[in-house]
C-alpha cells in the first residue's frame, strides 16, 4: 500500500535550524526521517523504509552510465538520518538548508510517499510560475478517460 503524504504546512525555521515536522507526517515516517536534496531547489524527506526502497532501485542503475552516477551522488551524498525531538521537531543540516535557502519561513508539502521542504519564497515562485500550465500538464501526463 502506497504511504499517502499530502497537505502543504507552512511552518518557520528558529535559529538553531529546527524545524517542526506536522504530527500527521511525523506519524506516517516514524520517529526519524531521511532528509535529503531534492529536485527543483527543495528537499525530500522519506521514511527509512521508502529510503531503502529508493536505494534498491538506485543500486540497479549502471554505474557506467554519467547520468547514473551523477543522480545517485547528488540524491545520496546528502541524505541525512533525523530523529524527531519531542516537540517533533527536526535540526537541518547547514548543508541542506543552504542547499534549499531555508531561512526561516518554509512550506512543508507532501507528495504521496515523500515530503518536501522548500523555502517560502520559493514555493510561492514554483506556484506562480506553475499555476497557469496546470491544465496542460495534466493534458499531457493522464489519459483522456481518466478523471480527476
Amino acid at each position: 500500500m502506497i504511504k499517502m503524504l499530502s497537505g502543504e504546512y507552512r511552518h518557520s525555521i528558529d535559529d538553531k535550524k529546527r524545524l517542526i515536522i506536522p504530527s500527521k507526517i511525523r506519524n506516517a515516517m516514524g520517529g526519524t526521517i531521511v532528509l535529503t536534496r531534492g529536485l527543483d531547489g527543495c528537499l525530500f524527506g522519506y521514511s527509512e523504509k521508502d529510503w531503502n526502497n529508493i536505494m534498491e532501485k538506485l543500486s540497479t542503475l549502471p554505474f557506467t552510465k554519467a547520468d547514473a552516477r551523477n543522480f545517485t551522488r547528488f540524491l545520496t551524498s546528502g541524505a541525512t538520518l533525523l530523529e524527531f525531538d519531542k516537540q517533533g521537531r527536526i535540526i537541518i543540516p547547514k548543508f541542506l538548508s543552504d542547499y534549499a535557502n531555508l531561512l526561516h519561513d518554509v512550506v512543508i508539502v507532501g507528495v504521496i510517499g515523500r515530503i518536501e521542504i522548500w523555502s517560502k519564497n520559493a514555493w510561492e515562485e514554483f506556484m506562480n510560475n506553475n499555476i497557469e500550465r496546470l491544465s496542460d500538464i495534466s493534458e499531457n501526463l493522464f489519459d483522456s478517460n481518466l478523471t480527476l
